[in-house]
């Protein structure tokens, strides 16, 4: 019974997480840290004495400090860059590239960079009126366009950091942030692609026209000569992505003993620290105050409230983050790691490809239950998290768990989850039209993404 008695604790605090946000619609925020607390007063004694409430609020700080500067830094970014036309800017850019025939291509590859460094929300209230400017030209494809937002917004929302997820599990599972980046935009590309071959099915599969939305007004569009320049407006993204990638590139090159080992000794240290993700974020945040500044002519009272409005969205991100972390750490105290590595054989070949299949499928379960994918991933990691899971024992980089708990986290949206409701009310679908094209989307997306992660970890298990 002793033994049995982490999964005891585990099955517990799953069930307060749960029973909180779907019975009583209580925030993720309070479900979470609630969580922690009942697991850590369930568990052992800490050995250094530390009382059992005082550890979930250790640990709550101790998550901040990991993701907090990030999170917050990156809502300003995304805030500024639809405020100041940046974003705009690159939209128009895909659909002159690549012509209205494909358009959802432009679509889905304006979705895919903007969800990076934006909220997916918000990147599909900026898309959403191309959508709809598109129909009234065509007169068709009105699903195959918003599928094609949902599959390129959704795919890097829970795979590139700096969104919440994907930032909150590299840092729990302890993957290098340059790393999770490159990997994690790798195994979103097939996705998009393939979540734009399903959208062409559903189009031909439901003709769904666009209908007027009462909620929603769609925005004046602005002219090009308003709008910042293409380099411009990529700056806040690419910029900080090169900065993190200099640094992991050096770092890997020093640790493989690959190049002139003098120069790249001699830059590490610099490398270290414009590469560190605080920082690179800052700077892209500095680029992106400027871009609004000089576009819009703001006071500095006017952007002050702009970095406010900013701040308020991403507060509460950080907020279920932290909380998440938080209760992940109350599962190491609880002894919930070696529980779980012990029904696992480290002597089987298979020992690494069942943790992916495992994480996967917490968060996927995580994902039907409470609807945020955010917080199926930032469970999901901070649970693996608890079994000292390394290269030597999966038989290839962590990063891939990242990227199989990522794809987990898509799988089964419906109406808990508010990306459901945004893109049904959004685009005025009906729920019902919704459950047919949102929800199967997002399973091929998390089954792709899956399918890509079990490859990759063959072929390439970098370890």
């Amino acid at each position: 019974m002793l033994e049995n008695y982490p999964f005891v604790i585990l099955g517990i605090g799953i069930a307060i997480v749960i029973g909180m946000i779907i019975f009583l619609k209580i925030n993720a925020f309070l479900a979470l840290i609630t969580a922690a607390m009942a697991v850590s007063l369930l568990g052992p004694e800490s050995a250094d004495g530390i009382n059992r409430m005082k550890r979930v609020a250790i640990a709550f700080g101790d998550s901040v400090s990991g993701i907090g500067i990030v999170i917050a830094l990156a809502a300003i970014i995304g805030k500024c860059m639809m405020d100041s036309g940046a974003a705009d800017r690159i939209v128009r850019t895909f659909l002159r590239a690549l012509g209205e025939k494909n358009a959802s291509v432009a679509l889905m590859g304006s979705g895919f960079v903007l969800a990076v460094p934006v909220f997916f929300d918000t990147v599909f209230y900026l898309l959403i009126p191309l959508a709809r400017s598109l129909y009234r030209s065509t007169q068709r494809n009105y699903l195959m366009y918003i599928m094609a937002i949902a599959a390129g917004g959704a795919i890097t929302h829970t795979l590139v950091p700096p969104t919440p997820g994907p930032l909150a599990m590299a840092e729990y599972l302890g993957v290098d942030l340059g790393k999770m980046i490159f990997v994690g935009t790798l195994v979103a590309l097939p996705a998009a692609f393939v979540g734009i071959l399903y959208a062409k099915f559903a189009n031909h599969m439901m003709n769904i026209p666009m209908r007027d939305v009462a909620e929603h007004k769609d925005p004046d569009p602005l002219e090009d000569h308003e709008l910042p320049s293409l380099i411009v407006s990529l700056c806040p993204i690419v910029l900080p992505v090169l900065m993190i990638t200099a640094n992991t590139l050096v770092n890997s090159l020093v640790d493989a003993k690959i190049g002139p080992q003098s120069l790249l000794t001699s830059l590490s240290p610099y490398t270290s620290i414009i590469g560190d993700a605080n920082f690179a974020l800052l700077v892209a945040t500095a680029i992106s105050l400027i871009i609004l500044l000089r576009q819009r002519g703001l006071t500095l009272l006017q952007l002050s409230a702009t970095v406010e409005q900013a701040l308020m969205s991403g507060g509460v991100i950080i907020l279920i983050t932290a909380g998440g972390g938080a209760f992940g750490k109350m599962l190491t105290v609880a002894q919930i790691g070696p529980a779980i590595q012990a029904m696992f054989s480290t002597e089987s070949g298979g020992t690494g490809m069942s943790f992916l299949f495992l994480g996967f499928g917490i968060a996927a379960l995580l994902k039907v239950a409470q609807g945020s994918s955010t917080v199926a991933m930032i469970t999901t990691s901070a649970m693996l998290a608890t079994m000292n899971i390394n290269s030597e024992l999966l038989g290839f980089d962590p990063v891939y768990l990242a990227t199989a708990i990522g794809a987990g986290s898509l799988i089964g949206s419906w109406m808990n989850d508010s990306g459901f409701w945004i893109f049904c009310k959004m685009s005025g679908l009906t729920e019902e039209e919704a459950l047919k094209s949102w929800t199967p989307l997002l399973f091929v997306l998390g089954c792709t993404s899956m399918a890509t992660t079990i490859l990759l970890s063959i072929v390439w298990p970098m370890s």
